[in-house]
């Protein structure tokens, strides 16, 4: 296995970050689609293209994945088509830039097929996955909302080539608290790339109030449990299993990248700078 990192999450401009990510010793760098002081990769040229992957190469680095959380919404029928179009948009210029996956979130998974969100979401989600396939790119849904098993059930469901996991397992276990590492087994197949952050639930409540879950109009559903309580840590001083859940992506013969993800803190920098040592010693020790 790989390590990488969310290249904003250290808060330079897009080609500091990069150049900084080599400094820290990582491999690889996870790209947002909008970087504030980088390109659009929904609008972007070919020449903006050709520059940040000359600047990715120079430093020995490649690209993990493009993260496409924007807006939108995979769950109704009035929103999902300009969702769909802006991510064929993203999946082009991931297949320009050689980069085969692509993250993003698709709201909460419902545990019930019949409900009436799921099959727009089935359909949605089919559109975009089919698209990415077509293009040789996976687009990863990112865990955490809904448990594993209702994951897995909604991926078959879709039944594309293009779909993928992006495997969180801080979200998992801070939000749905469920156990990474049967997440990991149970989402073995589709798992095409990895997010290393930590977390602690405060509180076992409802992740579907968490994330929220929407009815056909639009309006949020009507959820009386409170929302999990989840609070993000410094990697290693949280509730996931490390030891336990690296053993089982080496277990599945899973060998791409774990990608540092810190959102908060006081230092991230400092965070992320100390998480890849983390992970080094638990591969040194894995391996």
């Amino acid at each position: 296995m790989k390590i990488g990192v969310i290249a904003e999450l250290l808060r330079k401009p897009l080609f500091e970050d990069i150049a900084f990510a080599a400094e820290i010793g990582v491999q690889g760098i996870q790209i947002q689609v909008k970087h504030e002081n980088g390109i659009d990769l929904s609008s972007c040229t070919d020449q903006e293209i050709a520059a940040l992957d000359a600047e990715v190469k120079k430093h020995g680095l490649v690209i993990t994945a493009i993260c496409a959380d924007l807006g939108g919404s995979f769950q109704l029928e009035h929103e999902y088509r300009g969702r769909v179009a802006l991510m064929k948009k993203i999946i082009d210029s991931a297949a320009k830039l050689n980069v085969k996956v692509i993250t993003t979130h698709i709201g909460y998974v419902p545990d019930c097929p019949g409900d009436p969100v799921y099959p727009t979401m089935v359909k949605s989600v089919r559109q975009v996955a089919e698209y990415a396939a077509a293009k040789g790119c996976v687009m990863a849904i990112e865990t955490g909302p809904e448990l594993a098993d209702v994951l897995k059930c909604f991926i078959e469901a879709v039944d594309s080539k293009g779909l993928g996991v992006n495997l969180d397992p801080a979200n998992l276990r801070g939000v749905s608290c469920e156990d990474p590492v049967y997440a990991v087994k149970t989402l073995a197949p589709y798992i095409v790339h990895t997010h290393a952050k930590d977390a602690n639930n405060l509180y076992v409540g409802s992740s579907a109030k968490f994330y929220g879950l929407r009815n056909p109009d639009g309006s949020l559903r009507n959820i009386t449990a409170r929302a999990s309580g989840f609070a993000e840590v410094p990697l290693g001083s949280g509730m996931v299993p490390w030891n336990e859940y690296l053993a089982a992506l080496k277990e599945i013969g899973y060998n791409g990248f774990l990608t540092i993800e810190r959102e908060c803190g006081d230092d991230p920098v400092g965070d992320i700078t100390m998480a890849v040592g983390f992970l080094k010693e638990k591969l040194a020790k894995l391996n």
